[in-house]
C-alpha cells in the first residue's frame, strides 16, 4: 500500500495520510478547512515499512482502509511545571 503524506501549513506538525495523492474524497470537508490547503510531502510505501516516527503504522493502515484518511496530531506539549513538581513529590492540585 502507498500512500500520499500532507502536511498543513496552518497547523504545525499535523499531517494527512490519504489513499492516493491529490484524492481527498474521503476526509471530510470540515477537517479540510481546518487542515488548510495541503501541501505534498512525500509518497510512503507503508507495506515495505515496519514503523513510522510519531504514528503507529497498524494504526495508519486501519485508518486508511476504513475511512480513507488518516490524521497525525502533534503530541500534545509538555508541562515541565508538573514534571518537575511531581519529581519532587509535590502534589500540584494541593499547593
Amino acid at each position: 500500500m502507498i500512500c500520499a503524506v500532507y502536511k498543513s501549513r496552518r497547523k504545525a506538525d499535523t499531517y494527512l495520510f490519504i489513499r492516493q495523492k491529490d484524492k481527498f474524497d474521503d476526509v471530510p470537508s470540515a477537517l479540510l478547512a481546518v487542515f488548510g490547503p495541503p501541501q505534498l510531502v512525500m509518497l510512503l510505501p507503508l507495506d515495505k515499512r515496519q514503523h513510522l516516527g510519531l504514528a503507529d503504522i497498524a494504526k495508519v493502515k486501519a485508518e486508511l482502509e476504513q475511512n480513507g484518511y488518516y490524521l497525525q496530531l502533534p503530541p500534545p506539549p509538555v508541562n515541565l511545571l508538573q514534571e518537575l513538581l511531581a519529581q519532587r513529590g509535590v502534589d500540584a492540585e494541593t499547593d
